[in-house]
């Protein structure tokens, strides 16, 4: 099951070229944010959004895939930045939710209407930590790089 909104693209590349305008330009703009901030999180395509760096984890299937710590996402209503990484147990985003700007906050996820919504030098805090740090809480676990079983 692929709970994130079915695409077209096959690529990162013809995820953007499929964007409006709007969308585009703000996700193009963290698109390079992220790479700038923290290259070792290689650029690939994953559960049909852009994402950045991976790690294993065990999904509810109880299948080993590889999760994407970063990633970003144009939905119906708004943009979302996925940082599926952890500090002492407690996802990044929701660490920072109220330094991140006028953005909703839930678990990993930071929603936001437009790029000028996000305080930049916090996000780039965020993504710095989820560099070191990713993973997913789950089951009462940290799922991290090194998969916990």
């Amino acid at each position: 099951m692929n709970m994130f909104k079915p695409v077209k693209a096959k690529s990162v590349k013809e995820y953007f070229d499929s964007l409006p305008q709007v969308r585009r330009e703000p996700l193009e703009f963290l698109h390079k944010f992220i790479q700038k901030v923290a290259p070792s999180l290689k650029p690939i395509f994953a559960y049909n959004m852009p994402g950045y760096g991976s790690f294993k984890y065990r999904n509810y299937k109880n299948e080993i895939i590889d999760w994407p710590t970063i990633a970003l996402a144009s939905q119906k209503n708004y943009m979302s930045l996925y940082v599926c990484a952890v500090d002492s147990g407690e996802y990044l985003a929701e660490k920072y939710k109220q330094d991140l700007g006028k953005v909703s906050v839930g678990r990993s996820c930071i929603r936001f209407k437009k790029l000028e919504d996000l305080d930049l030098k916090t996000l780039e805090k965020v993504i710095k930590l989820a560099e070191k740090s990713p993973g997913l809480v789950g089951a009462g676990e940290h799922h991290k790089g090194n998969l916990k079983i």
